[in-house]
């Protein structure tokens, strides 16, 4: 249940309420708009009578939410969220780029990589240290040394760095070297996962998982906000569909539907998606028209050579040209890049 306080309500006012409601048992979210604060109450509402909120005369209007998340609804949180990462704001009005190579494979590829990213705009660099792969005999990463030559490129280069994390007993380790935990789609509904990070304040990209619906998705990051963690990005990433040409289906209309149930920042990740190169340049451009938050492209030095999927990466020559479009389309829709 939200309740919308009128304009002008005093400090002491809100406060009695809220800790009323607390003393019932329920959990406060507060959250003050230009002109509205917003009391969301989380917990089992249907035993509440709507109407004595509104004998209440500092309460303006209640309002019942359908959807099972709370923290993450646009309702509880009109404005959109603003995720710090070392100071690149995500979520703002500039969309904010991720690049780098699906795995870390040398100190010279990453290093190169991050240079060459940097210098065509990206924000974040990105790359696999522990590997999630469908087969047992493929490429598992450089897991603890890759993660220190991704953090040895990240601080050359002065980019916070991105990778994604396989086990909650690796909490520790990722928060001490990452600027961003990736929550693969694999592991979007490992709920004791989610729970762990939801503990820290590191920030979040939680990729949609394979066969996920939009809800389950936004349901995930809800775990991770209710340990106290508000700092999560959702990513779409393509999805499972009978379609067998791409990887995965792109599913841009999630972009939208996303960003009007949540108020969460929404990355594209249009390489996963495809696993075709050739349509990542399109699909990003596209990504950006339908007012992603970010996106998330791989791009390696050497793409005929990687060790893990070398088929839907950019070469760095490409990458730099696509940030041209996108930033005239960025433009065209009051944004940036």
């Amino acid at each position: 249940m939200i309740l919308v306080m009128k304009p002008q309500t005093s400090e002491k006012d809100k406060m009695d309420l809220i800790d009323s409601l607390m003393r019932l048992g329920f959990s406060i979210h507060e959250s003050d708009g230009v002109n509205y604060t917003v009391i969301g109450i989380i917990g089992d509402t249907s035993g509440l009578d709507q109407k004595m909120f509104l004998a209440n005369e500092c309460i303006d209007k209640v309002i019942r939410v359908q959807e099972p998340f709370k923290l993450a609804n646009r309702m509880f949180h009109p404005e959109n969220t603003i995720v710090d990462v070392k100071g690149v704001k995500v979520g703002g009005r500039k969309i904010t780029v991720i690049a780098g190579p699906c795995s870390i494979e040398t100190r010279e590829q990453i290093c190169s990589v991050a240079a060459s990213v940097k210098d065509a705009g990206a924000a974040m660099l990105r790359g696999g240290a522990f590997k999630p792969r469908t087969s047992p005999y493929s490429f598992q990463g450089l897991r603890e040394s890759g993660l220190e030559l991704l953090k040895e490129a990240g601080e050359r280069t002065d980019m916070p760095i991105v990778t994604e994390i396989m086990s909650a007993d690796k909490i520790e380790l990722f928060i001490e070297t990452v600027d961003v935990i990736q929550v693969g789609a694999r592991n979007m509904q490992n709920f004791e996962l989610l729970k762990e990070l939801g503990k820290t304040r590191k920030p979040i990209l939680l990729k949609r998982g394979l066969s996920s619906t939009i809800e389950e998705w936004i349901m995930s990051a809800e775990y991770i906000m209710a340990g106290g963690n508000e700092n999560v990005m959702l990513c779409e990433r393509g999805i499972r569909t009978f379609e067998t040409y791409t990887r995965n289906t792109l599913d841009l209309s999630a972009v939208m539907a996303a960003k009007k149930l949540s108020h969460l920042p929404v990355f594209v990740d249009p390489s996963h998606a495809t696993g075709k190169w050739w349509m990542v340049e399109n699909l990003a451009m596209a990504a950006v028209a339908a007012g992603c938050d970010g996106l998330m492209i791989e791009v390696h030095n050497d793409p005929a050579h990687a060790l893990c999927d070398g088929d839907q990466s950019l070469k760095p020559e490409r990458f730099e040209a696509l940030m041209k479009p996108l930033r005239a389309i960025a433009a065209a829709i009051d944004r940036e890049i």
